[in-house]
């Protein structure tokens, strides 16, 4: 049997009648009753009976008229999606961002969605990038922008941005630390002398930090632990310590002389990956919203919105 079939088979049955449904479905009515015929032989039960009303579902017709109806549905469905993938994307978009890239990135890609992307519906959910990696697991978001690069057999990274990581400090007595003036260079051994504020073990930028001092040498101790960038910045500024965040989360801070900045030398980069499931197919609205989302990375990126940034690929 094939979809045809099932097609003609509904039809007759809905018509109650061949000669009808001959002229309904513009089929000449012995090539109806033939397929009829043909199906009854494939299933080897008797799927319809005459009366003098005209042709009625036995038992056995009932069962493939239930089933039949829904196979058809589904398959016009399918057809209506498949014509319409040509058209302008529609649907929902879910992307996870870490918060520190949902602070630079998340409005900017609202705005530019709603301008040119009107039928998609964008609903970005903002958590820790562990969070987000798990969401991306279990395909609770379509797309996800990671500072991690994921080794998953489901998940596919793609490297998008490196940004510069800076040390920073509160804007206390420079000489009170003995840090160079904000702004010059130190190398990240200078982190060991610190008393330092960082996320907790197995945050992403910690587990980062941590490797790349132990690679100079150098033994870290957090003072405070706090898995949040937010009170991280507030508890530096009230001179409880220092952290290491990239120049655009601290950058409003450092402007308006709340902390104080320096890079490191050689430059301490991170890279932000794409995340995309490769194991399920991406529909056309994912697809756009993730074209956009590198369009608007360069955007930021050559604008000095995302101050300490550099495109890795094309976007």
């Amino acid at each position: 049997m094939d979809v045809r079939q099932l097609r003609y088979f509904v039809a007759i049955v809905e018509s109650g009648s061949i000669s009808r449904a001959a002229q309904r479905l513009n089929v000449a009515q012995p090539s109806l009753s033939l397929h009829i015929r043909n199906m009854e032989a494939d299933l080897g039960v008797p799927l319809l009976f005459r009366t003098p009303q005209g042709v009625q579902a036995t038992e056995a017709g009932e069962i493939l008229l239930r089933n039949a109806r829904t196979i058809v549905a589904q398959f016009e469905e399918a057809e209506r999606e498949i014509r319409g993938s040509g058209l302008e994307p529609a649907g929902e978009v879910r992307l996870g961002l870490p918060s520190s890239i949902a602070q630079v990135l998340g409005v900017p890609l609202v705005l530019a969605a709603r301008e040119q992307l009107p039928k998609v519906k964008l609903r970005i959910a903002e958590a820790m990038s562990g969070y987000v990696l798990d969401w991306l697991r279990l395909g609770r978001v379509d797309l996800g922008l990671l500072y991690a690069f994921v080794e998953d057999r489901g998940l596919r990274s793609i490297g998008l941005l490196s940004e510069a990581l800076h040390l920073f400090g509160p804007a206390g007595d420079p000489d009170e630390d003995a840090l160079p003036p904000a702004g010059a260079p130190v190398p990240i051994g200078a982190l060991a002398g610190l008393p330092l504020i960082l996320p907790s073990p197995g945050h992403g930028l910690r587990d980062l930090v941590e490797e790349k001092a132990a690679a100079e040498g150098a033994r870290l101790g957090a003072a405070i632990e706090i898995d949040a960038y937010g009170a991280i910045k507030t508890l530096v500024e009230r001179g409880l310590g220092f952290s290491v965040l990239p120049a655009h989360a601290i950058r409003r801070e450092t402007e308006d002389g709340r902390l104080r900045a320096w890079p490191f030398e050689p430059a301490f980069l991170r890279t932000v990956h794409l995340v995309e499931p490769i194991d399920r197919p991406l529909s056309q609205a994912v697809r756009a919203v993730e074209s956009l989302c590198r369009r608007t990375l360069r955007d930021l990126v050559r604008s000095g919105a995302w101050s300490g940034a550099q495109m890795r690929v094309s976007g």
